[in-house]
């Protein structure tokens, strides 16, 4: 006999939980399956939250070796890649715990285990211990996330070959690192163990870093990264990895060889859909195990929708939430009467980090729009050169005739919170979307966020 719920949500990330969170308090009977033994899903355990905690440990880490106060004890410092995980492993309990309370204070039911369709209206989770029970629901959200892309012909079960996942469990300190695949994971983990003071390898099958941001911005992090020690290669791709008991070979379609201690693979993901049953209620995936979804995200089963990374771009945990919410209300009253924003902001945790939102100039020049740019170097600004955190600027794009912002691109310390100012303007309409409001605004000072006036000013000046 199968329990029966109004919703059955599979996954308990950031697109699952919100889609739990807003059905449970709409009214609807909720339950959750997770087929980890806790809450949370890959962006709490694998992918966004340890390597945040990751990399603000790695920084303060270097900033203490780097600063003058502390030279005299740098030698003493015997920190390395396990002490260093422990700290994300801290967040990981808190982000678990508090999450858990979620479901049980909103009365959503979980389950944990590997959930499989057994019918349209019916999955089976099957349990760690071997049993498995019976579901059935009117409407189904599928958010199960993504996992790191493993091509059959590279060695995962090395202990010298590495992937986002796996990485976390890394037992030392590598002396070199190749990194294959400079997209964001890429380059944030290039950055954490430069920071480390490992030497990295950043073999880029493109012509250039992170291509979707604004070619100002990219140039900066390359050069930067540079800087911190980090080879980058670009145009190159792998042919095969070779691997020895004591060192891994890329081999590229170039002829090159790069050699290091430790490989490691981020080059795309793939949907979690393995093992869904899909075929059992005529859902196909695509070539990277991603599920098609219309506007209303739903799959080919209009009583089954998919959010987050399992149904594709532009897989980011933020948007990931309110893509789950957006459904959610959807089952719930079926219809909703608002829209997702299109112009989601990308926040980028290299070293420094970076955060865009709107058009770049490469995508305003195609488009024959007639812009300017206002600029802010963090260098000149009060706070950032109290916080000695003088690298990076703010870069505002906006309409020369209307002064409407089209874009903002920030490089540099605070970047992912800077940004949410500009974001704010950017999302109003008529003239109320004017680069004016900055300069008519009084920011607190000295603050990072007076960079949007310095910069607001500059570009006005700009067009005299």
């Amino acid at each position: 006999m199968a329990t029966a719920y109004d919703v059955i949500v599979i996954g308990s990330g950031p697109g699952g939980e919100g889609a739990s969170m807003r059905l449970s308090k709409l009214g609807k009977r909720v339950a959750a399956i997770e087929m980890q033994a806790q809450v949370g899903g890959n962006c709490t355990h694998k992918g966004t939250i340890p390597s945040k905690a990751l990399r603000h440990a790695v920084q303060l880490l270097a900033d203490y070796r780097h600063h003058p106060l502390f030279e005299h004890t740098v030698g003493v410092m015997d920190i390395g890649w396990p002490e260093l995980l422990r700290t994300s492993e801290q967040v990981i309990s808190h982000q678990v715990s508090m999450r858990h309370r979620f479901y049980s204070r909103n009365r959503v039911d979980l389950y944990h285990g590997w959930a499989r369709f057994v019918g349209p209206r019916h999955v089976e989770v099957q349990r760690a211990g071997g049993d498995h029970v019976t579901l059935e629901a009117d409407h189904f959200v599928i958010a199960t996330g993504s996992s790191p892309y493993r091509p059959a012909d590279v060695d995962f079960d090395h202990p010298l070959v590495v992937d986002s996942d796996t990485v976390l469990e890394l037992g030392h300190t590598p002396r070199r690192v190749t990194i294959y695949g400079a997209g964001v994971i890429g380059c944030e983990y290039a950055s954490i163990f430069a920071n480390l003071d490992v030497k990295v390898n950043l073999v880029n099958t493109r012509d250039r870093l992170l291509s979707f941001l604004d070619d100002e911005i990219t140039d900066a992090l390359s050069y930067h990264l540079r800087d911190q020690g980090v080879v980058v290669i670009n145009k190159e791709r792998a042919t095969r990895v070779e691997t020895r008991d004591d060192r891994v070979s890329l081999h590229c379609d170039s002829g090159k060889q790069i050699h290091a201690d430790l490989l490691f693979w981020a080059n795309g993901r793939t949907g979690n859909t393995g093992g869904l049953g899909l075929d059992s209620v005529d859902i196909e995936v695509n070539s990277r195990g991603q599920i098609p979804v219309n506007e209303r995200f739903q799959t080919a089963q209009a009583h089954i929708y998919a959010v987050g990374d399992v149904a594709g771009p532009p897989a980011l945990a933020s948007a990931s939430y309110d893509q789950g919410r957006f459904v959610a209300k959807l089952i719930a009253a079926g219809e909703v009467d608002y829209s997702l924003i299109k112009e989601v902001p990308a926040g980028i945790y290299t070293s420094p980090e970076i955060s865009s939102i709107g058009r770049t100039e490469r995508e305003l020049t195609e488009q024959n729009v007639p812009y300017e740019v206002g600029r802010a170097e963090f260098k000149n600004l009060a706070r950032a050169q109290i916080a000695g955190r003088k690298v990076g600027m703010l870069k505002l794009l906006f309409h020369r005739e209307t002064l409407q912002l089209l874009g903002i691109h920030c490089f540099g310390e605070q970047a992912s919170e800077i940004v949410h100012i500009g974001q704010a303007i950017m999302a109003q309409s008529g003239e109320a979307n004017s680069i004016t409001y900055f300069t008519n605004t009084t920011f607190n000072y000295p603050t990072m966020a007076e960079a949007y006036r310095v910069a607001a000013l500059y570009g006005l000046n700009r067009m005299r």
